[in-house]
């Protein structure tokens, strides 16, 4: 059981992305005291909030392959588990577009592997039947998935990290691993953000930084090769040009899915990302000529689209174990390297359409070491910020009856109320970053890029909560806005 004082856990997890918050969640079902530490200061700070979006329907996976097998899982139960959350999602479809006839044998391959996997629904087109379908996109051929879907992957993080809490995880974070121990009575002792955390079983969910804590651990043998994406984000005129994520017939050896098209589930169209092995695990720089080349191909599946429609960019690394000359991808590895310490290494895309199912295979392995009887009083539902945007007229007036702050909106671009802003202050996690705010309440997103909106919710950060000047930023330390007062 829990010992605060001495920071004592029968779980102890290694990183707050994704896939660590879903095992932190699937873990709280049970009677254990389970802690989670991550080296940034909120959730999804890396590859979970870096990435397209995409609930992914399992046909570019080996079969037989975890891989294939957890995202296929993942897939079919996102849906319930997005209603649970109060995470937006929708199911779009995707398409698959080809331009000669190797990417058709592609295609055609790609259709026969997603049946072995389980995909359901998939189907080829001709030129004629991909015109009729969606006449604004280029190409000889495509293929339909109808189960992919879109979603808010940091939405989805936060929502899960969330859940967790209410059922009695601790977060804590601003706490890198910098060493990990045998416990003299078994277990392991970790020290993380110059505490010392003692734990019976420890599961290694560091991302980008797996092998380093596997190493730590003294598991040698994994190395993790990043591979960095960049992404255009343009404005919400542009969601109107496409109704589902567009995707080239993918390359052979390539370390990604190709630059593609994709809606967002806020409304904006994202062009990317690219694929390039980096050598730093946080280099999330945006590059001219990659970018360059991006609309190049962005345009050769749309042709409509225009630079000027362009609000945004990011970058987003891939934890590969595949290294630069192999390419492509290798499987999933989930495993308890030694007694008690289970290690998630090269968990890349679909690993946000996994989570869930790669959380059940953790609770699994650390059923094998502890007794995770169920606790009668877990809590499956968790209730995200009313967005009033999304909400009738008569809603948006009952909102504002019932609590005023709905009736100011501060960021224009996207609707976010005031009263929205502080739900997202107020988080259970106990973020105050405004990245952290920003992506709970979804302003300084919109085509103004929070020009207007962002130096009042810093405003509301000083006044209402009292955070000095000095103190707001944008990721956490090293990120302050302000120096100081001028006046």
């Amino acid at each position: 059981m829990l010992d605060q004082s001495n920071r004592t856990y029968d779980i102890l997890i290694i990183g707050g992305g994704a896939v660590g918050c879903a095992v932190a969640r699937e873990l709280s079902r049970s009677q254990r005291s389970v802690a989670l530490v991550e080296k940034e200061a909120d959730v999804a700070a890396g590859t979970s909030g870096r990435n397209s979006a995409v609930v992914h329907a399992g046909f570019n996976n080996r079969p037989g392959s975890l891989m294939a097998q957890l995202c296929v899982e993942g897939n079919q139960g996102f849906a319930a588990l997005c209603r649970q959350l109060e995470v937006p999602y929708r199911k779009t479809g995707k398409l698959l577009v080809a331009f000669d006839q190797e990417d058709l044998a592609v295609l055609r391959r790609l259709l026969a592997q997603g049946e072995a996997n389980g995909c359901r629904g998939l189907h080829l087109l001709d030129q004629a039947q991909l015109g009729a379908f969606l006449p604004q996109v280029g190409g000889i051929g495509a293929m339909v998935s109808p189960e992919t879907g879109i979603f808010d992957p940091f939405l989805y993080t936060v929502a899960l990290a969330e859940n967790a809490v209410a059922n009695g995880v601790h977060f804590f974070f601003r706490h890198p691993v910098t060493a990990i121990a045998p416990g003299s009575q078994g277990g392991y002792v970790v020290t993380a953000g110059r505490e010392t955390f003692s734990a019976r079983v420890v599961v290694n969910a560091a991302g980008l930084f797996s092998d380093r804590i596997a190493a730590l651990a003294g598991v040698e043998g994994y190395r993790i090769y990043p591979c960095r994406g960049e992404y255009f984000i343009l404005d919400q005129i542009a969601g109107d040009l496409l109704p589902l994520p567009v995707y080239p017939a993918p390359k052979a050896g390539a370390g990604g899915l190709g630059v593609h098209l994709t809606p967002t589930i806020h409304g904006n169209l994202l062009i990317g990302p690219s694929a390039e092995y980096i050598q730093s695990p946080e280099d999330t720089a945006s590059t001219r000529p990659v970018m360059d080349q991006l609309f190049l191909q962005a345009r050769q599946l749309l042709p409509a689209l225009e630079k000027g429609q362009i609000i945004g960019a990011y970058a987003g690394l891939r934890p590969k174990l595949a290294p630069p000359g192999e390419g492509g991808y290798r499987d999933f590895v989930i495993r308890e390297d030694k007694p008690g310490f289970v290690n998630l290494v090269g968990i890349e895309s679909p690993g946000l359409t996994a989570s869930l199912p790669i959380a059940r295979r953790v609770a699994a392995l650390v059923g094998g070491s502890l007794d995770l009887s169920p606790r009668a009083d877990f809590q499956a539902h968790r209730r995200g910020i009313r967005r009033f945007r999304d909400q009738s007229p008569a809603a948006q007036a009952a909102l504002i009856a019932a609590d005023p702050d709905y009736g100011e909106v501060v960021c224009r671009c996207q609707t976010v109320t005031r009263a929205e802003l502080r739900q997202a202050v107020e988080n259970p996690l106990g973020v105050r970053t405004l990245a952290g705010i920003k992506y709970r309440a979804w302003a300084t997103t919109g085509r103004c890029q929070g020009g207007y909106c962002l130096p009042k919710i810093a405003q509301m950060l000083v006044e209402d909560y009292g955070l000095a000047p000095e103190d707001v930023t944008y990721r956490g330390e090293g990120s302050p806005l302000f120096a100081g007062r001028v006046k």
